[in-house]
């Protein structure tokens, strides 16, 4: 029995592009939606056809390319160039133009912003027939452009410019040897080229650390990437990688992203509002849920603000949240829903009626808490005299330079900040080589990690003993009283039950079906942007399962 065998690729053919294309083809959709859109009033650039030049292509049809291409796995300016030249349904979408990579990756660049403003314009269509539910808020990393070894703390750089200066300091021996012996070769086999090279390579590395170190001082950074400066060394799932923390709120009727916040925040604590800044702006209050990791109550205080009951699933042995806010006698009415209103509300003692499923109790209550006085001590000094301190037992900190030295003499640097304040300092690197981490380290820790208010510049060490044994952390301040609202919010645990289902579904979609597992763009702006893109084409899917072709196209036809 013969194979099935194809046509005769040399018989002419006479066909229509459009007949090539699949009468349901999302490319249709995309086609609709960007057709119907008002560039020049969303901000993209030579939305208006210029009066004399050379013509430039129509933003309209680079938009199409790339809402296609990001939909269906095709980010690279170039694949997306070859693609104009291959792909039936994008010949069709953009009318069998051939733009250059560099003109289609300099349309994603140039309108970064406007990104942005084309995916909430498709949410709006889409969510405008549907009834919406509550939302889910979570987070995500993605990879940034930007190596681990592009990325420096100041600890790695602290073990780098220790570990240079030790083999400046042996290249240098060698070299004195081979002046007093007049021998070509040093002890260790290296002729005196080679010392020579190394020597000079080494203080050239030593400078550039040194010069980054000097950065990061003088600006307050914690961390510093080359390539991407605003992507940040992150811990996920699959260890540390440089990445991007991407908020997604999804919706628990139709699992559509709703809105969105690519940050470089490396936890998610206090993100919930940030995420959702505006988005019960339209009337009405909106519920969302959300894992421990925003247990937040300054946070949750903003949301409740916003017009957003925060739902956060409660740590064992909790059944609700206590959150503050400072009194403020005159109210506001309980019966609206409009934000400004709801915050008067609770800041008077108020429940507004719109919260009464969520929140149990808001109480006036006098508050008396304990205010330090600020640091009065003189200026530690230099490093090196502030180790002539430390090794008595203590813990110094300068605050300027926001370091502090640990009685064995190691610099700790500032790892995070805590919710009350607090700056927690630690040296990894540092303590696993430290001979003599068991006189401070108690436990099972791996390393030390000591927290300082910001006003405090010493704290003993009692395990290491001399001096410090019988120190003591200098406390003074005094108390003040203030009257304050306590609002008592109890999460609705059926809804945090669903969060999982919601929030995954679409991030896992995003990273392997459609293969956008890391950014190819830097800088926050424009990773925005990419989001934007990556967020939209899994609408576009999602809608359709939802609504149908028909449906979603006159959704999107506005």
């Amino acid at each position: 029995m013969p194979f099935i065998s194809g046509g005769d690729r040399y018989q002419a053919m006479f066909t229509a592009l459009d007949d090539m294309v699949a009468p349901d083809s999302e490319a249709r959709v995309i086609d609709a939606f960007v057709g119907s859109l008002d560039l020049d009033a969303m901000g993209f650039d030579r939305a208006q056809a210029p009066d004399r030049g050379r013509p430039a292509y129509e933003p309209a049809d680079l938009l199409k390319l790339y809402v296609y291409g990001y939909r269906n796995g095709i980010r690279s300016s170039r694949k997306l160039a070859r693609a104009c030249e291959v792909n039936v349904e994008v010949m069709w979408l953009i009318g069998s133009l051939a733009p250059d990579f560099r003109t289609v990756a300099n349309f994603r660049r140039d309108n970064a912003a406007a990104l942005k403003g084309v995916f909430r314009e498709f949410v709006a269509r889409v969510m405008a027939g549907v009834e919406p539910g509550f939302r889910s808020v979570d987070g995500t990393k993605v990879r940034a452009s930007n190596a681990k070894d592009r990325n420096f703390t100041p600890s790695k750089l602290d073990d780098r410019i220790a570990r240079l200066e030790g083999h400046i300091g042996e290249y240098m021996r060698l070299l004195d040897e081979q002046d007093a012996e007049d021998d070509a070769v040093a002890a260790g086999g290296l002729p005196r080229a080679e010392l020579e090279r190394k020597l000079a390579e080494a203080e050239e590395r030593l400078a550039r650390y040194e010069g980054y170190r000097e950065k990061m001082e003088s600006e307050g950074l914690s961390q510093l990437s080359l390539t991407d400066p605003d992507a940040k060394l992150m811990k996920s799932r699959s260890g540390f990688e440089v990445a991007y923390n991407v908020q997604a709120a999804v919706d628990s009727g139709t699992h559509v992203i709703t809105d969105f916040e690519a940050t470089d925040r490396v936890t998610d604590h206090g993100l919930l509002a940030p995420t959702l800044a505006g988005a019960a702006s339209g009337g009405g209050v909106l519920e969302i849920v959300a894992d421990k990791g925003y247990a937040d109550p300054a946070d949750m205080a903003a949301c409740l603000d916003a017009g957003v009951i925060p739902n956060v699933v409660l740590p064992d042995g909790k059944d609700s949240y206590e959150l503050e806010y400072d009194y403020d006698p005159s109210g506001g009415d309980p019966s609206s829903t409009d934000p400004a209103q709801l915050a008067a509300c609770l800041r008077a003692g108020q429940i507004p009626e719109a919260y009464a499923h969520a929140v149990e109790s808001a109480e006036v209550v006098e508050k008396r808490a304990f205010v330090r006085n600020p640091a009065d001590a003189p200026s530690p000094g230099s490093v090196e005299e502030m180790r002539e301190r430390a090794v008595l037992g203590f813990f110094v900190r300068d605050a300027e330079r926001n370091l502090v030295v640990c009685p064995a003499g190691e610099l700790l640097r500032q790892k995070s900040v805590k919710r009350n304040g607090n700056i927690r300092y630690a040296n990894k690197l540092a303590c696993r080589r430290c001979p003599n981490k068991e006189r401070c380290i108690s436990g099972s820790g791996k390393w030390k990690e000591i927290d300082f208010p910001k006003d405090v510049l010493e704290k003993p060490c009692r395990r290491w003993g001399g001096a410090a044994s019988a120190a003591k952390e200098q406390a003074s301040g005094h108390y003040e009283t203030k009257t304050v609202v306590v609002v008592r919010l109890r999460p609705d645990r059926a809804k945090c039950a669903q969060r999982m289902c919601l929030s995954e579904h679409p991030f896992g979609t995003i990273k392997r079906a459609m293969g956008a597992d890391s950014f190819l763009l830097r800088g926050l702006e424009k990773v925005n942007a990419e989001f934007a893109l990556m967020a939209t084409g899994y609408n576009l899917a999602r809608a359709m399962s939802l609504l149908g072709f028909g449906g979603l196209m006159e959704a999107v036809r506005g």
